[in-house]
């Protein structure tokens, strides 16, 4: 071997050995995003040890990396102990999940910074609607011991904070690309839904929502403003709640609702109103079930006698999906059942597949929507 060969030899052994030390030091860049808040927040590197003030949360992380449950340090029990059918998905892909430190139960008044400090995270979420009345308190503790907090939001104002939050969550543990490619999913079936509401000719049917139908309680509580309310008027229905209530959700009489007869019924439960009368659905459930015990919910007095009733213009829907990034199949859902005649070729059902395969870590299975009618 000529001396020249030895020195290029020599040269790309060197660079070989650089490779590993040069790729650690570009994954460790930090990085630096802005929060729903509005706050620049800045991480040494990708996040490895979360922290989630809301449990359920970890649907959002599951569409951007196949191992969610691994960059958990620490949760709320909200998902676990609230919504125990969707917790059963994440258990059978991930038992691992169980081991998990519970730090609050999902509410702000349960959240405890020593918990979650406690569990040495290099990143805490929290909710857009936690650390209201004490943010300074809770971001000074966390400061104070080094580690980064995040804001984000998929209930409160789902159509403003969807998008970025899942961009937030991407950037923060170095999962830009798969962010993006479900923001472009999302956002084309969005899109859709939107096209085709707009201009002369469209009308806004009166629509009905009962959150939490059935059970023991009076008809009716509903949704008016924001979260569930927004989703009603994007898909190109005219809410009855939001001409009375101010605010996020209240309840209307069995009079007004009567009086106003709205021609579009839509019930919301899940498996937390077996056993109430209520509409049941969601992981676990068959059609049959769902159409059975959503059948018992508009045989209630009054209820039975709106228009929406007799003409079976009448469906469910499982009530949690309105707070998860997969909230794109409720706008499918409503704009399909309000709108039947401009959506004959959206199917929520094929949407979820594809959300299944190309994204989710933790399949959603189960009846999530159903109609009155088969």
């Amino acid at each position: 071997m000529t001396s020249r060969a030895a020195r290029l030899l020599s040269r790309l052994l060197a660079a070989l050995v650089l490779l590993p030390v040069l790729a650690g030091l570009a994954c460790a860049a930090p990085i630096t995003l802005t929060d729903i808040a509005g706050r620049t927040v800045t991480l040494p590197g990708p996040a490895k040890r979360i922290v989630l003030a809301e449990g359920r949360q970890l649907i959002a992380l599951a569409l951007l990396d196949r191992d969610p449950v691994a960059l958990l340090a620490g949760w709320s029990a909200d998902l676990r102990r609230r919504d125990t059918a969707t917790y059963g998905l994440v258990r059978a892909v991930f038992p691992k999940v169980d081991d998990v430190p519970i730090v609050g139960e999902g509410s702000e008044e349960s959240f405890s910074v020593e918990k979650a400090l406690s569990v040495s995270p290099d990143l805490v979420v929290l909710s857009g609607r936690l650390g209201s009345s004490r943010p300074q308190q809770m971001m000074d503790q966390f400061a104070a011991a080094g580690v980064p907090v995040v804001f984000v939001d998929f209930f409160a104002h789902p159509f403003k904070n969807t998008v970025p939050s899942l961009r937030i969550l991407g950037a923060a543990i170095g999962r830009d690309a798969q962010a993006a490619a479900y923001v472009d999913f999302y956002e084309a079936r969005m899109a859709r839904i939107a096209a085709r509401l707009e201009g002369p000719g469209v009308t806004r049917p009166k629509v009905l929502l009962e959150a939490h139908a059935g059970g023991s309680g009076p008809c009716c509580n509903v949704p008016a403003r924001g979260s569930i309310g927004d989703f009603i008027a994007f898909a190109g229905g005219h809410n009855i709640a939001a001409d009375v209530i101010p605010g996020t959700h209240g309840h209307l009489s069995l009079e007004y609702v009567l009086r106003e007869d709205p021609s579009v019924y839509i019930a919301t439960g899940g498996p937390h109103m077996k056993g109430t009368g209520g509409l049941v659905l969601g992981p676990g459930f068959t059609p049959e079930e769902a159409r059975a015990s959503l059948k018992e919910v508009v045989s209630r007095p009054g209820v039975a006698e709106l228009t929406a009733v007799r003409d079976g213009n009448v469906h469910g829907l499982f009530h949690n999906l309105v707070n998860l990034p997969l909230n794109v199949l409720v706008a499918e859902a409503l704009a399909k059942w309000i709108h039947p005649d401009r959506f004959p070729d959206v199917d929520p059902n094929a949407t979820l597949a594809e959300i299944n395969a190309r994204f989710l870590a933790v399949p959603f299975t189960g009846t999530y929507w159903i109609n009155l009618k088969p």
